[in-house]
């Protein structure tokens, strides 16, 4: 199940100007670093390991402190793990960010990002894996969609072999489809310490934080939200 775009129109906006700043700016560090991947590979994972978050150094006092749990958003492990964070960010951003306005969204979205890096954090404490990307503080924008906009409809691609299926599906089934598949892995990494590649608190303390995006809305859109005036 893959989520291609919002088919709702914005209200406040014709185009989300902070979100494709967003993308942009991950794409021109994912460039850097294959950069530094083809030149100096001692110093990418120098940088990996101070700009990303690794627990047992933050809670030891050690790497990039406070600093990586902003940088380590911006950072990808290659062009895939980037595609699907910014397809994701540009398909759910786009109307959180009318509804909050580029600057408040923003904030929201590292507010989002900060979230995720601390539950990691605390619930991965001995791990030593970098933890990078911007999949917390995109589950924090889906969390925000799914209060805002849980019955938008989403043009999704769902592949039956070889075959491609295009369909319009209601944004509550795929949040929660997305935000359900979390659960088991991050229940085994808390009670068996399971090691995994993915972020899965990550992924989950985003999406709490994305609880607080009506500290972030619009006065106007709160105001509609508050007396389920449509947004």
């Amino acid at each position: 199940m893959i989520p291609l775009n919002d088919t709702e129109p914005n209200r406040y906006s014709s185009f989300p100007f902070m979100t494709a700043a967003l993308i942009c700016l991950n794409i021109l560090i994912l460039g850097i670093e294959d950069v530094l991947v083809e030149t100096d590979m001692a110093r990418f994972v120098e940088v990996i390991q101070l700009y990303g978050t690794v627990p047992s150094l933050t809670l030891s006092r050690q790497g990039g402190g406070a600093l990586s749990a902003v940088t380590h958003m911006f950072l990808h492990g290659g062009i895939f793990h980037l595609f699907g964070n910014m397809l994701g960010l540009w398909v759910f951003g786009r109307r959180i960010e009318d509804v909050c306005g580029p600057w408040r969204f923003l904030l929201f979205y590292l507010v989002c990002g900060l979230f995720a890096d601390v539950v990691s954090t605390v619930t991965q404490a001995h791990s030593t894996i970098p933890g990078i990307g911007a999949s917390g503080a995109l589950y924090g924008v889906m969390a925000a969609y799914l209060m805002i906009f849980p019955k938008g409809r989403i043009r999704t691609l769902l592949i039956a072999g070889i075959v491609p299926f295009f369909f319009k599906i209601r944004a509550y089934w795929i949040i929660l489809y997305f935000v359900l598949l979390e659960i088991p892995p991050a229940l085994r990494i808390l009670i068996y310490q399971a090691d995994y590649q993915v972020g899965h608190w990550a992924h989950l303390g985003g999406f709490f934080g994305g609880l607080f995006v009506f500290l972030f809305l619009r006065a106007d859109a709160f105001h509609r939200y508050r007396n389920e005036l449509p947004l």
